[in-house]
């Protein structure tokens, strides 16, 4: 249902963009990504699993670029073939109430969106069940689809009618006037996910209650940071329920504020590796990354609805007769919005993920100067806590340049593995980058 979310994404899961934390390169971390740069050893797969790891990278990236492909010709076949049309007339001929029009279009278009993409969601949940990435059974994946469905329908008929009603008190500058509105949902959204969103397709404990031990470890790394996250902060989420790599996060913010570790991480990895990972985190928390990220959206948000409302107008003045879109203020103008608003939002992909790549770098400077003194060799434990991510997740080392630069959110396994390796920012004459010699 990859284009059916694309409108509320943009509102309420754009949040999940970060910019990179604040300060200069250090000459110590410039001079560890010099030598990073040039080992190539420091992560590797071997044998049939390095073979499996590069087919499934490959399949997983073919079918990410078919997946964006596929959701911009949906649109382009809604528009061409007279659907877009064929909803609007419908919905206008069911009430003359906008909110009843306005519901109705949108469940017309998540509906024939989310059928027309069903085979290429359900292939790829295939290749994660058939590479191991996945262990759900299809009663549950269809559940988290239908789930997904509903909060998009809501949430996104919410703010399809308040994009028509600003469209309609301000045809000229709407494009302005509902980013206001769109940033408040990103908040919103943001606040609301770690209490009511995330509960609804994975299973979350206090961290205390099942790994009392591990919260006392984590406690020290906190407390090398010098902050305070105190342990009801901290959550378990029982992702072996699902799939079977490894991760952890942090996410909401204020009162919603949260550190979330997988329970395969746990089940995976070493309590020094773990300790890395939530440093790691914390490295997040402490450098502000949810906020820096938010303000990072809302000039995101801004440029985006401001393209939107040019390329819209533009499209409806050369093709709206030929489409059935007689104005911007139409339903099926919504059509358009979201095909011009998915064509940039692709071509913006390598912007985005460059700022990503730049803040996941921070955090791990950040928690691997975190764990100094808590655990024997912090380059050694960061480097295997990247070697087994890699391995859990069949992830290939030497990935295409390009799909890195176009996809990835986070630096790619091998070269995180090999800063790790390389970085000692407390060897004589070397400089720590946040915290103090």
């Amino acid at each position: 249902m990859r284009v059916a979310r694309v409108f509320l994404g943009l509102m309420m899961l754009f949040g999940s963009f970060h910019v990179p934390a604040a300060g200069a390169q250090t000459a110590t971390e410039a001079e560890a990504q010099h030598r990073a740069s040039e080992n190539k050893q420091a992560y590797t797969l071997s044998g049939e699993k390095l073979a499996k790891a590069i087919e499934y990278t490959r399949k997983r990236t073919v079918l990410g670029f078919v997946e964006t492909g596929w959701g911009i010709a949906v649109l382009l076949l809604l528009l061409t073939l007279g659907i877009a049309a064929w909803m609007r007339r419908t919905a206008e001929g069911l009430s003359g109430n906008k909110w009843v029009q306005g519901f109705a279009f949108f469940l017309l278009f998540m509906a024939i969106t989310a059928v027309l993409e069903l085979p290429l969601d359900m292939y790829g949940h295939h290749l994660s069940v058939e590479y191991g990435q996945s262990v759900q059974h299809w009663g549950s994946w269809f559940g988290d689809q239908a789930k997904s469905f509903g909060l998009s329908y809501i949430f996104g008929g919410l703010l399809v009618m308040l994009l028509f009603w600003v469209i309609g008190k301000s045809p000229t500058r709407w494009w302005f006037w509902f980013w206001i509105p769109a940033m408040v949902a990103v908040l919103f959204g943001v606040f609301i996910s770690p209490i009511f969103i995330d509960p609804l397709f994975n299973k979350f404990e206090p961290l205390e209650r099942s790994n009392p031990a591990l919260v006392e470890r984590l406690e020290q790394v906190v407390a090398r940071g010098g902050i305070a996250i105190r342990p009801e902060r901290m959550f378990l989420m029982k992702a072996s329920e699902k799939v079977t790599g490894l991760n952890a996060y942090v996410t909401g913010f204020g009162a919603s504020k949260r550190v979330v570790v997988w329970d395969t991480s746990i089940a995976k990895a070493t309590p020094d590796e773990i300790s890395f990972i939530f440093g790691h985190e914390m490295g997040h928390y402490v450098l502000n990354h949810i906020y820096k990220g938010i303000a990072f959206t809302a000039v995101v948000l801004l440029v985006l609805f401001w393209l939107g409302y040019q390329g819209m107008q533009w499209l409806i003045a050369r093709y709206g007769e030929a489409w059935g879109v007689p104005e911007q203020r139409s339903w099926s103008a919504f059509v358009v919005l979201m095909l011009v608003i998915s064509v940039f939002s692709f071509l913006s992909e390598p912007i985005t993920n460059g700022f990503s790549r730049g803040q996941e770098h921070a955090a791990d400077v950040f928690g691997q100067e975190a764990i100094h003194g808590i655990v024997k060799d912090p380059q050694v434990v960061a480097q295997q806590a990247f070697q087994v991510l890699g391995e859990e997740s069949l992830t290939d080392p030497n990935p295409s340049p390009f799909v890195e630069f176009w996809t990835f959110s986070h630096p790619s396994i091998g070269s995180r593995a090999a800063f790790a390796a390389a970085y000692d920012p407390w060897a004589p004459g070397a400089q720590p980058k946040y915290f103090k010699k």
